[in-house]
Formats: structure tokens, sequence, C-alpha cells
């Protein structure tokens, strides 16, 4: 592929909200804003992934209002050049996500090839993968909306599957049906019958093609979705969706909407190195794994252990005599199960959002984090608390104060810049300031290195909703 032929415009998904990785994953930052494998996120890994410009533009990025920010550092980190970040005010599912995008790009862009991918998954960009996109765009060219059906390699429950028909000359083949998750009997089934393929969730078409038929199909989605998009406001480096009529969409998504019905749907066969890591099983599975079958992560230690993973983001675990298990330590949580049998996750945070004292641990980490850097939570008390500040170099937190509380910084590691009413003060590593109940105050970053302070909080009322924004950078007032 060349830069004379027509580049794809990659469609990212990242609105998502799972918790099937809990509790590493929390609706507060949610698995496709996780390293699972390295350095990278599994959100930047798909940036990386549509980054090449002899294919690619640049990306349009649909994601949950609540994670813009997230969105946009991730991609400054990871160097990829982003063409929109499109804001949706409510969870709508894929059909009404992949409409907005498609109908942003043709106020700007006509007859454009897009690829819509979602932002959690995990794929080896190998030549499998390259040639499964070169086969795809044959049918897209002919105006056929293509998905990819993954070749399966085991039974799997935790999939859609699709069944597809004859092989074509353009080397796809026509889908016969979308089937549901299917339960181990038929999974087995689906798989001897070599006829059957996972569903991936990626698509490739035309963008006006796919309105055309989400029209047809989808009439509801369709109208509702292209108001919000004409009402849509530009804010700071994104773009809003209008909220009521995003909201009277339907939350249904592109399978059910369009693909299920439309007359277009053709699946390009692969077999492609891919996960949707919606298990900790499926995370194992796709692991490097030690001369036992093992995968650590973070401080573990185990012994005469098999067949598991371990994984902990702060305190040290240590595993012995155990086999095919999976031990996962959050900041603030535990996770222990059966390996196989790590689908139930889910059924577990259900059972936790319905208990008012465990509700927490299903949205927010210890570690909660914001556009200038973030903060953890050390220790909790009747009238104060204690946190750890990181400020990331250059940045700045909004310009606030507080009715209720007043609080006492100290730096630890790196240069603060302080602001409190008229005075602004520098302060080096173990030096400290306070701020008075009612003060104005800002914290500034002006060093290379992190900046990191201990914030000691004392008052009546110490929530988060204290914080009367006056200036603000990253427009939060």
């Amino acid at each position: 592929m060349n830069r004379s032929q027509n580049l794809i415009v990659p469609i990212i998904l990242a609105g998502g909200k799972g918790t099937r990785l809990w509790p590493m994953s929390r609706s507060s930052r949610p698995k496709q804003f996780l390293a699972f494998t390295g350095e990278l996120s599994l959100f930047q890994h798909t940036l990386k992934r549509v980054s090449d410009p002899q294919i690619y533009k640049a990306p349009i990025v649909v994601t949950n209002q609540d994670y813009r920010f997230l969105v946009a550092e991730q991609a400054l980190e990871c160097g990829v050049q982003l063409e929109e970040i499109l804001l949706e005010p409510v969870a709508r599912n894929t059909a009404p996500a992949i409409t907005a995008a498609c109908l942003l790009l043709e106020a700007s862009q006509h007859n454009q090839t897009v690829f819509v991918l979602p932002s959690d998954h995990e794929i080896e960009v190998d030549e499998a993968y390259l040639e499964a996109i070169k086969v795809a765009l044959n049918p897209a060219n002919e105006n056929r909306l293509v998905t990819f059906g993954i070749a399966p390699t085991e039974p799997a429950t935790g999939f859609g599957y699709i069944a597809a028909g004859k092989m074509e000359k353009n080397g796809a083949c026509a889908v016969d049906r979308f089937l549901e998750k299917p339960d181990e009997k038929h999974a087995k089934e689906l798989l001897e019958s070599g006829e059957y393929f996972w569903n991936s969730g990626m698509f490739l078409f035309n963008a006006a093609i796919f309105l055309s038929e989400c029209k047809r199909y989808a009439p509801e989605v369709f109208e509702t979705v292209k108001s919000s998009v004409e009402l849509a406001k530009k804010d700071l480096d994104f773009i809003r969706l209008e909220p009521d009529s995003f909201a009277q969409s339907p939350d249904i998504s592109a399978d059910y909407a369009i693909f299920e019905k439309t007359k277009l749907a053709t699946v390009v066969p692969t077999a492609i190195e891919w996960s949707d890591l919606g298990s900790w099983n499926a995370v194992w599975k796709s692991g490097k794994l030690d001369d036992k079958d093992n995968l650590q992560r973070g401080p573990t230690t185990l012994s005469n252990t098999r067949s598991s993973l371990v994984i902990s983001e702060k305190h040290h675990v240590a595993v012995d005599g155990l086999e095919n298990i999976v031990v996962v330590a959050s900041e603030d949580a535990i996770y222990v199960g059966q390996l196989p049998d790590t689908q139930k996750v889910g059924d577990i945070v259900k059972g936790l959002q319905n208990n008012p004292k465990t509700m927490a641990l299903t949205e927010n980490h210890k570690t909660t984090y914001r556009p200038w850097g973030g903060y953890s939570s050390i220790l909790d008390g009747e009238r104060f608390q204690v946190k750890r500040l990181f400020v990331k170099s250059g940045k700045r937190i909004s310009l606030q104060m507080h009715h209720h509380r007043s609080e006492h910084w100290v730096v630890v590691r790196g240069t603060a810049q302080v602001q409190i009413d008229e005075k602004t003060v520098i302060l080096s590593e173990n030096e400290s300031i306070y701020i008075p109940q009612g003060a104005v105050h800002r914290l500034f970053n002006p060093g290379k290195i992190l900046l990191e302070l201990i914030e000691v909080q004392t008052g009546s009322y110490l929530g988060e909703d204290d914080i009367i924004r006056i200036e603000d950078e990253f427009g939060r007032v």
C-alpha cells in the first residue's frame, strides 16, 4: 500500500467501563488504559498498531467524557497524533459511537474508508494481520461492510461467533449469521465444524455506506446521533457530543443494530494472534510464561506453583504449592480464584456494587489520575486525610479554594511553586507550607522531574466536591 492509495481512517473505541479484570480495572480507569504486557497500555498499543502513515490517517478516538485527559495524555506519551477526540456524555454501546465518528468524518472528508477497532484488545501486528487488512479492502471498496473473523483455537464461551458462507473472489465470505456466546457443549460443536469464527469486534468499511445502512436498519440511532453531532461543541482539544440527543439513542451494538440485518455484511477469516483480554485467564494465555507456565508481574514470589497468574501492584505476594490459580492484588483489594473460572469475576463485581460498603472498590482506584498528575490516598480519619500528590513536569493544578478544610504540603521530591492568595513561594525537598481554609491557592511543577508531596487535609468535610475552581487550564471551571 502506498500514499497514492486511499488511506484508512482508524476509529478507536475507548469508552468502555468494563470490570472483568477487577480489581485492577475499575470504572475510573478501565482496562484499556492499563498496561498488562510491557510499559504501554492496551490503548497505547492500539494507537501504535494504526500509526503507519503509509496505511493510516490520524485516528478518531471515541471515549467517555470522564476519560478525555487519559486519552490525550496517553496518546501524547506514545507520540501518536490524533485527528479528533469525540466525547460521549453517556455510554450507548458501539452503534451510536461508530455512527457519531462516521458522521463527524463525513462532514469534512467524504467517501472515507474507516477501520473500527476496540482499544482493549491485544493483537500481534504480523503478516497475517497486515494481509487481513489488505484483503478486507477489496470488499470494502465494493461497498461491503466487513468484519474480521478469528479462526478459533479452543471452544471459547466468552466470544460471539460468526457463521461464514463460501469464500468469494475478493478473499472474503458472506456472513450467514451471528451467534451469541455459546455454552461449553455448543462451543465444542462450533469448533469441530470448522465453519465458525470468533467475532473480533473489528470492522472495515466506507463511512457513507455504514451511515446509509444505519439510517435504513437503525433509524432511531441515526437520527438521535445525527442531532447530537450537529449540536456538538468544541472544548479545548475535544469535541463534546450534545448530551440530550445522544442520551435518547438506543443502547445497542453495531452487530445487533446493523450487521445482523444488512445484506452487505462480509467476514474476512484470519488467523491473527488476537485476544480480547476479557478475563484473567485470557491475560495468562497471552503472556510470556516461565518454565512452570506461570505469569508473574510486580513484587511476587512463587514456590512450587504451576500454571498460575500472580500480579501485584504494590504489596509483595507470595504463593506456595498451588496450581491453576489467579491472584491479583491492587492497592486496596485482592482477588483469588481458579484460573479457568475467571469469567465469574463479573458476578463478584455486581455483588460489590450492590453493597454500599464495597461499591467504591468497583469504581475508584486508590490512585486517582488527573491531567496534571494525580494523588493516592494513604490514610483516612474522622477529620483528617493524608494523600500523596504527584505533579508532572510543567503541569499545574487549578487555581482553587476549599470552604471546609485546610491543607499542609510537604515536598518529598522535586521543586514546587506554590501560590497562596497574592503570595508565591518556591519549595524544595523537605520543605513544607500551610494553606489556610478559604485561601485561594495553586501548585505548579517548574522542574524537569516529577514533583511529589505529602498532603495532610484537616477539616469538617474532606470530600473532593469541596473544590471551588477559579481558573483551570484543562477547562474544568
